[in-house]
């Protein structure tokens, strides 16, 4: 699990299975298949919830909120799952919250012992998110970089979270031997053929569960401030309509991908197939709620990690 102290944490857990079986109506089966548990435990934290006092009338936990807030915008935009965290009033641009969550989802799908396939994406939220996992071993998972690890300058990219995951959980890992952006299409298709790229790109397209950040495009976007994009192109990128990325791919307020050079020049593997992979974005702040609300009326996501005053942009807007 994340790195929180652990009477806490097993109060929030408890407050979530209380909230599931009382408020939701879902079974301990079902609650122990949302958690990543077993019955038993499930059942021990239902328990735990009533001897905590948590439950009443309502759930008297501020929890509570958050998952309601969950529902709603699981239910709005046809989401596999969603995780709200409260939002920190002190901070509207550090993860506080989404990173601790995003690490403890992970963490959940890397203790399943079937072999799997997980496909990451870029970015500061992810990068916070990865650096809350706790040491594990997991050789039967593959962990595969779906954008490029290197910078204009001919450096690591920074925010690709590949390596600092594999020294972390002792699994296989796949980097995109890659520029992030590279000069033009034609240089695009021709390094993707290439006999250390192809093996890659055909991993990521076969991911179980993939995580991604979202960024917005603005004078602030965190393409340009990483140096991957000049500000003459963020502003071409803004009059065309751009209003997020991921993994690079810029798109509109409805989600649609731009017919636009950026977009020619992105090495990044195509994200999975939101049918067959869970296609998990974590972001908070209010500088990216539209490019939330964008990736998910494109559908880039089916699942989303974000905090209180996201999820309530989402289901206004």
């Amino acid at each position: 699990m994340a790195k929180r102290a652990g009477n806490l944490g097993r109060l929030d857990d408890a407050a979530r299975a209380g909230w599931l079986y009382y408020v939701a109506g879902r079974t301990q089966d079902e609650i122990a298949a949302a958690m990543g548990i077993s019955r038993q435990s499930a059942q021990r934290l239902v328990s735990l919830s009533v001897a905590e006092k948590l439950i009443k009338v309502r759930l008297d936990h501020p929890i509570a909120v958050c998952m309601e807030l969950a529902e709603g915008v699981k239910k709005k935009y046809g989401l596999r799952q969603v995780e709200i965290v409260p939002t920190d009033p002190g901070s509207d641009a550090a993860p506080t919250g989404v990173a601790e969550a995003g690490a403890a989802e992970l963490e959940r799908w890397l203790k399943q012992p079937d072999p799997l396939i997980i496909a990451m994406g870029t970015g500061r939220t992810l990068r916070a998110a990865v650096d809350q996992l706790s040491p594990m071993e997991c050789p039967q998972h593959r962990i595969v970089s779906l954008t490029g690890n290197i910078s204009p300058d001919g450096s690591a990219a920074y925010y690709n979270v590949i390596f600092s995951m594999a020294d972390a959980i002792k699994a296989r890992h796949f980097p995109m031997p890659l520029p992030v952006l590279v000069s033009s299409r034609a240089e695009r298709d021709l390094l993707h053929q290439q006999a250390l790229v192809r093996p890659t790109i055909a991993l990521g397209t076969r991911a179980d569960v993939t995580f991604v950040g979202i960024g917005e495009i603005d004078p602030q976007a965190p393409l340009l401030l990483d140096g991957f994009l000049q500000p003459q192109e963020v502003e071409s990128l803004m009059q065309a309509g751009a209003t997020g990325e991921i993994c690079g791919w810029t798109f509109d307020a409805d989600g649609k991908l731009l017919d636009n050079p950026v977009n020619e020049r992105v090495a990044s593997i195509p994200l999975p197939s939101r049918d067959t992979s869970c296609v998990i974005g974590l972001a908070r702040g209010r500088r990216k709620h539209a490019a939330i609300r964008a990736a998910l009326r494109g559908a880039h996501i089916n699942a989303l990690i974000t905090d209180e005053d996201a999820a309530r942009f989402l289901l206004q807007s």
